[in-house]
């Protein structure tokens, strides 16, 4: 099967590369930028007469949409392109995939969640609350994919980050490293998702819409929640990062969100329930920190 990824260029979409490499199918990956090292497909993919020559030149079976605008304080006031990238996106995807009969695999967020307040882990059929423009577009994007009607997988994932890009990881690796004290905020409870795991699911639901096919609807059509296993603060997982990295002069204490003002109120529970996936996929996922511990050792040997 010939698949597309788009977005191939940021944390995901080069794991998806990595993980192509072991696979029986054939991977196009598109971005809008190229990258160094790397072959990229130029591809606008809100240009929906380039997405829909690129799927029939290339024969394209499915996508799997790694591309999103992620900047969520930049969002407030940059809500046009936001909602172009996020929402009206994903539309021109699942039209082209529904055009060829194929199938869109797309990359939702924990921040369709956030005002109600709860305490338990976000299951898939949970009313979508969304507190920012981020969340508001991501939340529309699902909405449009179910609307066109076609065969979709939606992913919902949080907290990502990797060995490539810029993320969490490893600005906490640089400052626990080079500050003498760090306050980092406590009462945002959420579960760090190593790109690369979250890449093996894909691969996993891959493998099973190609034994499925040819079906006229895909059987297992619907939204999903993936993240890595367990529960923490962005505290937390600071103090994990620097544990692990042995940078133990730096005192890193806990703080408020409301120290650290920002346009956006952020989910302060967005812990994801991945009971669905699971069962249905058979998919064993690891505890967030032994994930963590892969990619900082992936980082150290680089």
């Amino acid at each position: 099967m010939n698949i597309l990824v788009t977005g191939a260029n940021g944390q995901l979409g080069r794991e998806m590369r990595i993980i192509s490499k072991e696979n029986d199918n054939r991977f196009f990956f598109s971005d809008v930028v190229e990258a160094e090292g790397v072959e990229t497909m130029l591809l606008d993919m809100t240009d929906a007469a380039a997405v829909e020559s690129a799927v029939r030149a290339n024969d394209i079976r499915c996508i799997v949409n790694c591309a999103a605008y992620t900047n969520v304080d930049k969002a407030e006031s940059d809500e046009a392109l936001c909602r172009k990238l996020n929402a009206e996106a994903p539309k021109i995807l699942a039209e082209a995939m529904k055009a060829v009969g194929g199938l869109l695999i797309h990359i939702s967020t924990d921040y369709v969640f956030g005002g109600d307040p709860y305490n338990t882990p976000c299951r898939e059929d949970q009313k979508g609350t969304p507190t920012g423009v981020y969340g508001r577009t991501k939340l529309e994007g699902e909405q449009h994919i179910e609307a066109v009607g076609g065969k979709y997988v939606i992913l919902r994932t949080a907290w990502l980050y990797s060995e490539f890009g810029r993320n969490f990881v490893k600005t906490m690796l640089n400052l626990t490293a080079t500050k003498p004290s760090l306050q980092v905020v406590f009462d945002q409870a959420g579960t760090p998702t190593y790109a690369y795991d979250l890449a093996r699911a894909i691969e996993t639901i891959l493998e099973d819409y190609t034994a499925e096919c040819p079906t006229e609807r895909y059987s297992k059509t619907g939204i999903y929640h993936f993240s890595n296993e367990g529960v923490c603060s962005w505290y937390d997982f600071t103090k994990k990062i620097a544990e692990i990295a042995g940078h133990t002069s730096c005192d890193i204490q806990p703080c408020h969100s409301d120290e650290f003002p920002s346009p956006v109120v952020r989910p302060a529970y967005s812990v994801l329930d991945k009971t669905k996936i699971k069962e249905t996929f058979g998919i064993r996922i690891p505890y967030w920190t032994d994930s963590l511990k892969i990619c900082m050792k992936n980082l150290k040997n680089n």
